[in-house]
């Protein structure tokens, strides 16, 4: 059966502001993150379409408060919260946010893909 355990994912990326844990799991990608800085991701999905995330999310937040912003809304995931993000997202977190996230792997690469030209200068910002 597929599994994932924080201490042992496949893939540990540390961006700075967060360190992502991740591991594929049967189409899906989970994630292990700790935001270790607040921030916004708003700036870094400005080269998907709107502006937005496209990749639907359900996670867990165990620790801080993660704030998601939608052209129509805006919701406030805290500790004890589990969630549902569908596409057209931009979250932002606190310093100290601790979460799990579900993600369908092939969406979850477009945006990450995004967000990596973003941070490396291949975007306009």
């Amino acid at each position: 059966m597929p599994r994932a355990c924080k201490d042992t994912t496949d893939k540990v990326v540390d961006f700075g502001v967060a360190e992502d844990r991740s591991s594929d799991l049967d189409g899906y990608t989970v994630n292990f993150v700790t935001i270790k800085q607040t921030h916004d991701l708003a700036p870094m999905l400005a080269g998907l379409p709107g502006g937005n995330c496209s990749c639907p999310h359900w996670g867990y937040v165990f620790k801080g408060r993660v704030v998601v912003r939608y052209d129509d809304r805006e919701e406030v995931f805290q500790a004890g919260d589990a969630y549902y993000m569908p596409p057209g997202h931009a979250p932002a977190a606190d310093a100290g946010t601790e979460l799990l996230q579900f993600s369908p792997a092939e969406d979850l690469a477009v945006v990450e893909a995004a967000i990596a030209a973003h941070m490396q200068g291949g975007a306009n910002r």
